[in-house]
């Protein structure tokens, strides 16, 4: 047989070769090295044969997420085999590897309770099976020889999953993974022994219903994660505890911006202070956008079921809507999203070539009924606001749209301290629930394709991960502590035109069908200032900070002086106010610094006799005094320019 390598070398082997005797093959050096293989796209055990005439990659330790999860896998297994020794009659379901670590979902004995207390325990029976170097062996066998194995091993759950393959796969065989006195159902793959599994640690436990259904048994899901050595372990772990001080929900309330009850959940109620930077950030998006030919329009919060039959939400999304009715029982729908009154709102009116490109943004309220277990802070809410937009262009316009998309993107993250490294582009195609036909999807992936190329844009390919209208480009965001978040995206629509019948009168005077681009840079400003407040660590931009100086009186008598100061500041375009507390300076300063307040202006018998302030900067210190006009100036054109 022949595969072919990543630098197009073609590998001859023997018909019926396994993995690792084609890293046998290429050398003594990758052999030893070899994990796993990737053959058109999937990763396989090294003991498997191969696959003929298809390209091969080895999977090593620095394959990245494919060996990642390789290991996280193989601990998984690890940890039920270690839960099996020390709790008998444990019932195992499923151990799967994730982005961060892997879980394993358990049914303890009656009266077993696990806690983190546990974690020691486990982790030593964990480490006895990888100090062992058991192989993991892979074994196919027919379902009902797997069903009968598993029922007399009194695991419910294996036999559940087993005849769930066979009712909806019509599976004839399942594989089994064997690691020392442990075995497993699981399509695997894995590496070839436990030993490579170099660290790990448990983290945490959780509650989870055995297939997601509050119906069916609540399990205990065990976290944890692993790593080829220890020192990648200790880097991650020091990742996980800068990411619990920099969570969003703690920082929002130290800092004063928001809080959520229970009579509205999954809203945010904002505070003063954080309205503010809500609202910096809606002035941004429509500043931004008014500059290049974006209009601001306003569409209704509920909507009739038939526009969203028309636009195929009532089918596709419906489960995620908020649904009520009119007093004469009319089915209503409050918007999940702009488009669909976008669409409406376009129908009303005429337009002919000239007019377009139209380009309408509304910063709109938007519901969507998110699970409880699935709402978290600002980062999955039901209500919510977007810096949406909707551009409905004529085909020949698409190229130069989507390329002033992409640099409307660059320039609105660049305010932010997002530079060209720190975003990645991803094509998302066509999801297995979607509207239109193939040859649709396959026009519409390959236009955002031609204009990512077009733009010199590297990017990759998200399979399935498209709207159910639409592809799309997504534009994702690293942060500082090298997590990746979705900002906006890019969607090309040929399919809403159709169905809302939308026309423009062409320069032959017959009707044609615009195409519509989907819109969204920050995505929602909730999400937004999440992510920002984690990336930042709580320091906003000096330009959209709540409150960017604080007058700090040294004494009563320095009062009137200080709140003079603040209304000369706010005049001047600063956000200002004064801490008149009868406290010493320097706990007024330290307070100052918790809140993350830009600038600290002291005000005492010296400054007020020179007619100035002493300026200090957060978690830089003393500047020297300025007048008021002159540090008025410096934060006003900070802001002006959105510079700092």
């Amino acid at each position: 047989m022949k595969v072919t390598l990543p630098d197009g070398t073609e590998l001859d082997l023997a018909d019926g070769a396994t993995g690792l005797d084609a890293a046998e093959a290429i050398g003594p050096g990758l052999a030893r090295a070899a994990l796993a293989v990737k053959q058109n796209g999937e990763v396989r055990d090294l003991a498997r044969p191969l696959i003929p005439d298809s390209e091969l990659e080895i999977i090593t330790q620095r394959s990245g997420q494919d060996a990642l999860d390789l290991v996280r896998h193989d601990a998984a297994h690890v940890l039920a085999a270690a839960a099996m020794e020390l709790y008998p009659g444990v019932k195992i379901s499923i151990g799967p590897p994730i982005e961060q670590g892997f879980y394993y979902d358990f049914e303890f004995p009656e009266g077993v309770t696990l806690t983190d207390a546990d974690f020691p325990a486990l982790e030593a029976k964990m480490r006895e099976h990888v100090k062992a170097d058991e192989a993991f062996v892979r074994e196919d066998v027919s379902v009902e020889e797997a069903i009968e194995r598993f029922r007399s091993e009194d695991q419910p759950y294996k036999v559940e999953l087993i005849e769930d393959l066979i009712t909806n796969t019509g599976a004839e065989t399942v594989s089994l993974y064997t690691n020392g006195p442990f075995t497993d159902l699981c399509r695997g793959p894995h590496m070839p022994t436990t030993k490579r599994i170099g660290a790990f640690k448990l983290q945490s436990v959780a509650g989870a219903y055995w297939r997601g259904d509050s119906s069916r048994t609540m399990l205990t899901r065990v976290y944890g994660t692993a790593f080829f050595d220890k020192k990648e372990l200790a880097a991650h772990l020091e990742l996980l505890e800068q990411a619990k001080l920099r969570d969003h929900r703690r920082l929002g309330r130290e800092l004063g911006l928001y809080t959520f009850s229970e009579a509205a959940p999954g809203s945010a109620f904002w505070t003063p202070a954080g309205t503010r930077v809500f609202n910096e950030l809606v002035a941004l998006s429509r500043e931004m956008g008014e500059e290049r030919g974006y209009t601001e329009v306003k569409t209704p919060l509920l909507f009739d079921a038939e526009l969203w039959k028309k636009s195929g939400h009532w089918d596709k999304y419906q489960d995620d809507m908020f649904l009520t009715a009119t007093g004469d029982e009319r089915p209503m729908g409050f918007k999940p999203m702009n488009c669909p009154g976008h669409f409406e709102l376009f129908g009303h009116s005429r337009w002919s070539y000239k007019d377009l490109p139209v380009r309408y943004s509304e910063p709109g309220l938007l519901h969507r009924n998110e699970l409880s277990g699935a709402l978290h802070g600002l980062m999955r809410v039901r209500h919510f606001c977007q810096d949406d937009a909707h551009l409905f262009v004529r085909p020949d316009q698409l190229l130069d749209e989507i390329t002033a998309c992409i640099a409307f993107a660059r320039d609105t993250y660049a305010l932010f301290g997002f530079t060209d490294e720190d975003i990645r582009y991803e094509l998302s195609t066509r999801p297995e629930n979607r509207l239109g036909t193939d040859e649709f999807w396959d026009q519409a992936e390959g236009v955002l394709a031609d204009a990512l190329k077009a733009n010199d844009i590297d990017y990759e390919i998200g399979e399935g991960g498209g709207a159910f209208y639409a592809p799309k480009i997504d534009f994702h965001f690293t942060d500082s502590l090298r997590r990746s978040w979705q900002l906006g995206t890019v969607q090309l629509d040929y399919q809403a035109p159709e169905r809302f019948d939308l026309t423009y009168t062409g320069a032959d005077n017959a009707e044609h069908r615009p195409v519509i681009l989907h819109r969204a840079l920050m995505g929602s400003y909730e999400r937004f200032i999440g992510i920002l407040l984690e990336h930042t660590g709580g320091e906003l931009p000096v330009w959209l900070t709540p409150t960017q100086a604080i007058v700090l009186p040294i004494a009563d008598r320095h009062a009137d002086r200080a709140r003079e100061i603040r209304d000369e500041l706010r005049v001047g375009g600063v956000r200002a106010e004064v801490d008149e507390r009868t406290e010493s300076v320097g706990r007024k300063i330290r307070d100052a610094e918790l809140r993350k307040v830009p600038y600290m202006l002291v005000v005492g018998d010296r400054e007020l006799q020179e007619g100035t302030v002493s300026v200090r900067r957060h978690r830089e210190g003393d500047e020297g005094s300025e007048t008021v006009a002159e540090i008025a100036s410096r934060i006003a054109a900070i802001t002006r320019d959105r510079s700092g």
